[in-house]
């Protein structure tokens, strides 16, 4: 029923009682009837009892830095400006995660990554989730609302038939029941990295509307006509989501529904320029985000933040989007959540603005494999790299199809690169700590800097604290994980591990201390019977590069004779590595001895960064790219990660 229909059912009933009673008015009686009246025709009446609806409005890889309403030289976006003309913008929101599987299952269940075992992009398994945490859109349909998705889901969990009412690309609120309230979620993919791998000719041949030479280019990158063109060209690609996000607009304005709706306009995470894709910097991390706030449900909301155009400065990140979701529609969110609300009538612009600390992290990206974790808390950022011997630039084939990327890497070989722009593909620094407000594009690290040894350990303990408490997955080697006979989910089997995870964590932290104060530590570790442990601690090893040569002997027993093929992978790598191993005949044999392909994954990424870091070319045993698995779907998404570490590691070059 609409609203007109409403007041004049409302207007007759109101006739009829006066008629039947009798009532003559006069004076000041009459004009009370007038005034209800009057209220009765202009007062906003809002069904399904005070429910708002919400909308979110997705443009895929997109950092901040390429919007004009955050940076003047970004694309100028109208439909998203006309959003924020009538609500909130936040100069501090963000992924938890640089990629689109990780970055989409933290908003849809609103828990880390690393804490369910969804960190991997993408996962070998669908994860089971805790019986504890539904996703907040499931929790929504069955609280009323009408849930649809247009039309991309791309999660790291198993499907669950109850959390949308419609996904589809035709997927729109018009099949709800009549005064329901709905949820809707529509992805713009005309922003992805994808539409970044075009021919090189087409720099010369393809105008883009933004013109290449005005735009402003990070210092992390050679100022070349291919970068400028890259740049343009997303920034054009901006302009057209803008576009087709005006009809998403459009159409609830013609539903009448406008003013009902909360309007969320966001990346699914950081940039898609070399460098932030995949990667913890806040290129990679920092996404616009505006929230339009409905005339009819500003109630909802404390007055400091019902002004237009309202800047916030504090920080969110995605697990702080399903608790807001909910509570907005009056949903109580589960216990489990870390993430808290941020359009809440409790909570005022004032105490938002005093919200600075948000966690990142970054495991396997399609077939290639890191462990990096960071914390920023107000301007300063801290990395941890786990694995400090791997460079940001490792191939991994989807990232160089942009001829950016390509050209980046040559440059880096041909030795054209300043300091700062061969960073990428050097070996990095067990820790980074960055001032983000005097070094925004993360050139200088401050770690070993005296002057800032104190933010350096609170920083540090702040994400130990964190890890220990998730508990933090990405500390088992993934293959291991995947192997795991148990009938929980990872989560509550994380938490039921939590103990053995923090020792885990302990052990890597090892890499913290000078070497001659941790080897006893480091031996008693790499002998211990737990392999998981083991594991950790040859990384450790490897990370100390020629200091950790005595362990040599002790590493080539691990090799020989350990039952566990991670650990026998990661012995490889720290004897190749460290000592000068001619690693070919033991790598063939590794592989050839697996069981899972997560197992023949891992063993080639470590080939290629001992191609890239010593040189070695591996010959491709008949059968190197068949998966084990039947599961169809499955295996040809591993056939991919297969194939291109192959065609990579068994031919000179790049």
């Amino acid at each position: 029923m609409n609203k007109i229909n409403k007041i004049n059912k409302i207007s007759v009933l109101y006739s009829l009682i006066l008629a039947t009673a009798g009532i003559i008015l006069t004076g000041c009686e009459h004009s009370a009837e007038v005034k209800l009246e009057a209220e009765l025709q202009t007062k906003p009446i809002s069904r399904s009892a005070e429910k708002p609806n919400i909308v979110w409005l997705i443009t895929e890889d997109n950092s901040k830095h390429y919007l004009k309403l955050y940076d003047e030289s970004g694309a100028k976006m109208p439909t998203v400006e006309s959003l924020a003309e009538n609500g909130l913008i936040f100069d501090n929101a963000f992924s938890n995660s640089p990629v689109c599987s990780t970055a989409r299952t933290t908003l849809a269940t609103g828990l880390y990554g690393s804490s369910m075992g969804t960190m991997n992009h993408r996962s070998y398994h669908k994860v089971t989730l805790p019986d504890s945490v539904k996703p907040f859109s499931q929790l929504l349909k069955q609280a009323g609302y009408y849930t649809t998705n247009n039309v991309k889901t791309d999660y790291n969990f198993a499907p669950i038939p109850e959390v949308w009412s419609d996904s589809s690309n035709k997927a729109n609120w018009k099949n709800r029941q009549e005064g329901q309230p709905f949820f809707h979620m529509q992805t713009f993919a005309i922003t992805h990295e994808g539409k970044l791998h075009f021919k090189k000719g087409q720099i010369q041949n393809v105008a883009t509307q933004h013109d290449p030479n005005k735009v402003k280019l990070a210092p992390i990158y050679p100022d070349t006509k291919t970068f400028r063109y890259t740049h343009a060209r997303t920034l054009d690609n901006h302009v057209k989501a803008d576009s087709q996000m005006a009809n998403v607009i459009k159409q609830l304005e013609q539903d009448g529904e406008l003013e009902n709706t909360f309007i969320f306009y966001f990346g699914d995470h950081g940039g898609v320029l070399p460098g932030s894709k995949g990667y913890l910097f806040e290129s990679g991390l920092s996404v616009p985000l505006v929230v339009r706030v409905p005339k009819n449900f500003k109630h909802l909301l404390p007055h400091s933040l019902q002004k237009p155009n309202t800047r916030v400065t504090g920080t969110v990140s995605f697990i702080d989007f399903a608790p807001t979701v909910l509570e907005l529609a009056g949903v109580d969110a589960p216990n489990a959540y870390p993430g808290l609300s941020f359009l809440s009538k409790e909570v005022s612009l004032q105490t938002l603005n005093q919200r600075d600390e948000i966690f990142g992290e970054a495991d396997r990206f399609d077939e290639k494999s890191d462990l990096v974790r960071s914390v920023r808390k107000g301007n300063l950022k801290y990395i941890r790299n786990y694995q400090p011997f791997y460079p940001d630039g490792l191939e991994n084939l989807y990232r160089y199809k942009q001829v950016a990327f390509q050209e980046w890497r040559t440059l880096f070989l041909q030795g054209k690169l300043t300091p700062q722009q061969a960073a990428f593909f050097l070996p990095k620094k067990v820790e980074a700590l960055y001032d983000l407000s005097i070094d925004p594009y993360e050139m200088k690290n401050l770690a070993d800097k005296p002057e800032y040894q104190t933010q350096l350990k609170q920083l540090r303990e702040l994400l130990q604290q964190h890890q220990r408490n998730i508990p933090d997955l990405g500390f088992l080697a993934e293959s291991k994980l995947v192997q795991t006979k148990t009938d929980k989910s990872f989560y509550d089997y994380g938490h039921e591990q939590q103990a053995k995870i923090k020792q885990l964590i302990s052990v890597a932290d090892l890499q913290l201390k000078p070497y001659s104060q941790i080897q006893t530590q480091l031996i008693t570790a790499l002998k211990h019977k737990d392999d998981d442990v083991v594991y950790r601690a040859v990384i450790v090893a490897t990370s100390f590069d020629q200091q950790a040569k005595a362990l040599v002997p002790t590493i080539t027993k691990l090799l020989s004779n350990s039952h566990s093929i991670q650990v026998r992978s990661r012995a490889l790598e720290f004897l190749t590595m460290v000592n000068g191993f001619d690693p070919r005949k033991a790598f063939s044999s590794l592989y050839q001895s697996t069981k899972h392909d997560l197992e023949k994954v891992e063993l080639l990424n470590i080939a290629t960064l001992l191609k890239e870091q010593r040189g070695f070319i591996f010959e491709q045993p008949i059968g190197a790219t068949t998966p084990i698995t039947e599961d169809i779907k499955l295996a040809k998404m591993v056939t991919v990660w297969l194939k291109n570490r192959w065609g990579f590691i068994s031919k000179q070059g790049y």
